[in-house]
């Protein structure tokens, strides 16, 4: 499982403009620059971005973007079903189509799954997404080999 590149793209661009918190405001062109991402993509972001309440356009004079509510308020999943809409592994879950519905016994696991999923990129914020990880010497290793 992947994110799509415009849901990565998206958390990339949030995560930048969260950094300009302090600062005041920020333009979609200057969020391409700095991310390195193409200015029209920046500003599909910013229009789905904003649509969701992620982000906020200011007109006038020194005017621009900012984040619609504070970085602590914001998190991986709002980013993710702004641009991918309800997080769901399964299309069945979203659409209710399946061929295979009938005597199918994961249906109704798949809700469980999906809610464990989105519980776990909610439990990450923008706030948390600004400065890099806390490294330790066992940062490297995977989760399985912490555990074994």
């Amino acid at each position: 499982m992947r994110l799509s590149n415009l849901a990565d793209y998206a958390v990339i661009t949030m995560s930048q403009a969260s950094r300009h918190c302090g600062d005041g405001r920020v333009s979609a062109a200057e969020l391409a620059s700095e991310t390195g991402l193409p200015v029209p993509t920046v500003q599909r972001l910013v229009s789905k971005l904003t649509s969701a309440g992620l982000l906020r356009s200011v007109r006038g004079a020194g005017g621009g973007l900012q984040l619609g509510r504070p970085a602590a308020a914001i998190t991986v999943a709002d980013i993710v079903e702004a641009v991918e809409g309800p997080i769901a592994l399964t299309a069945c879950i979203d659409h209710g189509e399946c061929d295979f519905e009938v005597g199918c016994t994961m249906k109704p696991h798949w809700p469980i799954i999906n809610d464990a999923l989105r519980s776990a990129l909610a439990d990450i914020t923008l706030a948390q997404l600004r400065d890099p990880p806390p490294t330790t010497p066992d940062s490297h290793t995977t989760i399985r080999e912490r555990a074994a």
